[in-house]
């Protein structure tokens, strides 16, 4: 009954049996492995660095994509492993040669994360191999069956990923906003429906809102896995995040629309036409996520834009009938959700690996036309700063294995490899997150060493650890990572204990506990008094900033509507640069555990309100040139209080992000009845082109306003 109870609680804890697949195909491959170079060749240095070769490629190594990606990642990375042996094999003569080795090898392979922080897992992999071959004894002689052991672990591990039990694909960022688009488009479509017939299939269309908000809500980075998140800085992935900040934007303009109905059916609309244009593009550029789909091109949509904005001014600029307000506001926000339509089509493209053409205007897509490795340049000099939580942990591991290197030499461990492991283990890119892995680290090491050294001291034959090695390999991949990190940590123990092949007693246990206790030590100490915050204080800074900035690019933008200032340039730009900033901190901060006790800030909300300033501005200037408000004092002053508020409540949620506070915003209204409210008192004897441009001015005001209520700071539970 307990082995059927046990048996029942890991089939719930891994549904599609993924995880006990895998463990079987590395149990497997590591039991060939080691038992052909062991027992065949005849060679225990082939067998331990090929056991060790699998277990460090096939249990630290996260890599993202379906099973021939990753099986091509690993091949590729044979160069950078046959390195790493290398250097450690020729710095084990010293202690402090191989101690210095450790500072730049454990610096350099953490911050080549700062590109693309989905190899990240990766990155432990690789240290790995540096750590066991700058170990003792050093017999550089050796480097040829150090070499050829690893090479064979790796190359039969990526065999095995593609042809055992392959790994079911989860479902792709790319997948899940295609699905965005889908529903969104569906929305869409209801929402064009109900400007023309407010009364039609109200059920209809509640179903497809609640749907399209679930959709969305699904393209959020921290609901993706992060092996699976768009989080480099690769052309590709900064394009996804950018059509997943242009789909959410999409659906609040498409919520304002619902919201902004009339009374009365009107068949021929102009907004209500523009919107089954954009459904229709929407969901065409999602399904060109898919492989092999054809790309979209924005051309159909441009029409339906220019249709919308030749018929848009209302009259011939005398003063006849009454402006209809309500119309312009409609229209308004219509040519708003269509541009970030446009952003989301231009984004599909890029991320399928086009370039953007002379036509797509938007600065948003600039980065594309550069190079990757120009791109990853420019990732890797902007955190070359003091500031940078890139830099700070990428130092902080360094340093703490360095010295970790160090106490195991000094001090003559005979295992000085599993001090070195112990600190890897624990140490993390913020204090709290160390301070979450250490628990289960020294916990699961003491139950293995008790368990290891009652075993040696009953069992002394080496054939018997031979025999039971694939059993403890199965352990250690499969069930120790399904009940739990206390139980991984204590099978792991087991697992490299038996893989030593010698019964040294109770001895070996022993030294294996001090060790583990010793590198939690330096891993601990290293993540608390080395920049201990991690990447939420850098992400925290970064947004206090582009929050700025964005205010600044808003007030400067009505400024030159106004003719009081030249165009935003400068601003836009400004905004850009600080965009790539909080994006890559964000893209390290979603890899990070968090503090349980403080609430989360919306990160996606706070990245979309600058996608929504930066196109929405470039779009605005567009259509109402600056200087086109100069010269109506009323439109003047309803602008700059609008735009002072907003200042306002940017930097109040800069400092509320910033300090960690919680605040009540209000939700802004921003239907167009309101707005017809503000306005009127300035309609007489206003032409009908001036009161167009007011109102497309003071609708963008009020749409950034509401996306800014949409951000919730984190607030301490009490």
């Amino acid at each position: 009954m307990l082995a059927t109870s046990l048996l029942g609680r890991l089939r719930r804890r891994d549904p599609g049996d993924a995880v006990l697949r895998r463990a079987v195909r590395l149990t497997l491959v590591a039991s060939v492995v080691f038992y052909g170079c062991r027992y065949g060749a005849g060679s225990s240095t082939l067998a331990t660095y090929g056991l060790f070769g699998t277990i460090a490629a096939g249990s630290f190594a996260q890599l993202p994509g379906p099973a021939p990606q990753r099986a091509r990642i690993l091949v590729l990375s044979l160069p950078v492993v046959w390195a790493l042996i290398a250097a450690g094999s020729l710095l084990a003569w010293s202690t402090w040669a191989a101690a210095g080795g450790m500072l730049v090898v454990g610096f350099v392979v953490a911050f080549a994360g700062v590109g693309n922080p989905r190899l990240v897992g990766l990155a432990s992999a690789f240290q790995l191999f540096y750590i066991l071959a700058s170990f003792p004894p050093y017999q550089p002689d050796t480097l040829p069956e150090r070499l050829g052991g690893v090479t064979l672990a790796v190359v039969l591990l990526a065999v095995a990923e593609v042809f055992l039990w392959p790994d079911p694909v989860p479902v792709s960022y790319r997948q899940r906003l295609a699905e965005a688009a889908d529903g969104i488009a569906a929305f869409l479509d209801a929402t064009a429906e109900r400007l023309t017939d407010p009364h039609a299939a109200v059920g209809d269309r509640n179903a497809r809102r609640e749907r399209a908000h679930d959709v969305v809500a699904a393209i959020a980075l921290n609901r993706s896995p992060p092996a699976w998140a768009p989080t480099a800085a690769g052309a590709q992935d900064r394009a996804l995040r950018i059509c997943g900040a242009a789909l959410r934007e999409v659906l609040a303009d498409a919520d304002r629309l619902a919201a902004d109905a009339p009374p009365e059916p009107i068949p021929d609309l102009a907004a209500a036409r523009l919107l089954r244009s954009c459904a229709d593009t929407t969901r065409a550029a999602g399904r060109s996520l898919s492989p092999g789909a054809p790309a979209v091109a924005p051309a159909d949509l441009d029409v339906a834009v220019g249709r919308v904005e030749a018929a848009y001014p209302v009259g011939s600029g005398q003063v006849r009938d009454a402006p209809d307000v309500p119309r312009l506001c409609r229209d308004a926000t219509a040519l708003a959700l269509a541009d970030q339509v446009r952003v989301f089509v231009v984004g599909s493209r890029v991320a399928t690996g086009a370039r953007p053409g002379d036509d797509d205007s938007s600065e948003l897509f600039a980065y594309a036309r550069r190079s990757p490795w120009t791109l990853y340049w420019w990732q890797f000099r902007s955190h070359l700063a003091p500031r940078s939580a890139h830099l700070h942990s990428s130092l902080r591991l360094a340093v703490a294995l360095a010295i970790a290197r160090v106490a195991a030499g000094v001090l003559e461990l005979t295992h000085g490899f599993w001090v070195l492991l112990a600190t890897l283990t624990v140490l993390r890119t913020s204090a709290a997150d160390t301070r979450t892995a250490l628990r289960p680290a020294v916990l699961g090491t003491i139950v293995g060493a008790a368990v290891s050294g009652g075993v040696m001291l009953v069992v002394d034959e080496p054939i018997v650890y031979a025999v039971v090695l694939p059993v403890t390999l199965l352990l250690a991949f499969g069930v120790g990572r399904l009940l739990g990190p206390v139980w991984q940590q204590a099978l792991f123990t087991v697992l490299l204990t038996v893989a030593q092949l010698s019964p040294e007693g109770w001895r070996l246990a022993e030294a294996r506990l001090v060790d583990v206790l010793l590198g939690a030590v330096i891993g601990v100490l290293a993540g608390v008094a080395i920049w201990p915050r991690g990447a939420g204080h850098d992400l925290r800074r970064n947004a206090t900033r582009y929050l700025a900035a964005s205010a600044d690019a808003v007030e400067q933008t009505v400024q030159a509507i106004l003719g009081d200032a030249p165009p935003p340039a400068g601003a836009l730009d400004r905004v850009r640069r600080r965009m790539v900033l909080i994006d890559s901190s964000y893209c390290q901060y979603h890899s990070e555990r968090h503090d349980p006790h403080r609430q989360q800030v919306n990160w996606d909300a706070v990245l979309s309100a600058g996608h929504h300033v930066v196109p929405g501005a470039e779009s605005l200037l567009r259509r109402n040139p600056p200087g086109c408000l100069a010269g109506w004092p009323g439109a003047a002053t309803l602008l700059r209080n609008s735009a002072g508020r907003l200042r306002s409540a940017y930097d109040a949620l800069a400092d509320d992000v910033a300090h960690g506070r919680a605040s009540d915003r209000e939700p802004v209204s921003t239907t167009c009845v309101d707005q017809l409210d503000r306005i009127r008192p300035l309609l007489d004897g206003a032409d009908h082109q001036s009161v167009r441009h007011l109102v497309e001015v003071d609708r963008w005001l009020a749409s950034l306003a509401d996306s800014l209520a949409r951000i919730h700071p984190p607030a301490r539970r009490r």
